[in-house]
């Protein structure tokens, strides 16, 4: 059974830093495409972040440069350094996993967390 468990949300200022974890249990990892989702009450689910089964990363457009997408094999976790934070980019973020997962589509993963919550104050 396919398990992901996120952590590291919370409040921050704008320009400030938080780092999401997401710990993944329960199917051959590296196989996976691996993403990060994020949505508000105003603002269906989307793509934020994801690394392909063959290690490539892509980014929305509006987090290139400020969030970098990583995962550490040994520890079948997935990350998401969130630098230069704004008030924007507050929404429920959540991890998702899937073995043909397409990074900007959430409908096409299967695998979802629970999701951690990022506050960006002005």
């Amino acid at each position: 059974q396919v398990q992901l468990v996120e952590s590291g949300g919370g409040s921050v200022q704008a320009g400030g830093s938080l780092r999401l974890s997401c710990a993944a249990s329960g199917y051959t990892y590296r196989s996976y495409c691996m993403g990060w989702f994020r949505e508000t009450p105003v603002k269906e689910r989307e793509g934020v972040a994801a690394i392909e089964s063959d290690g490539s990363t892509r980014y929305a457009d509006a987090v290139k440069g400020r969030f970098t997408i990583s995962k550490d094999n040994a520890k079948n976790t997935l990350y998401l350094q969130m630098n230069n934070l704004k008030p924007e980019d507050t929404a429920m973020y959540y991890c998702a996993a899937d073995p043909d997962g397409s990074w900007y589509d959430p409908d096409t993963f299967e695998h979802w967390g629970q999701g951690t919550q990022v506050t960006v104050s002005s």
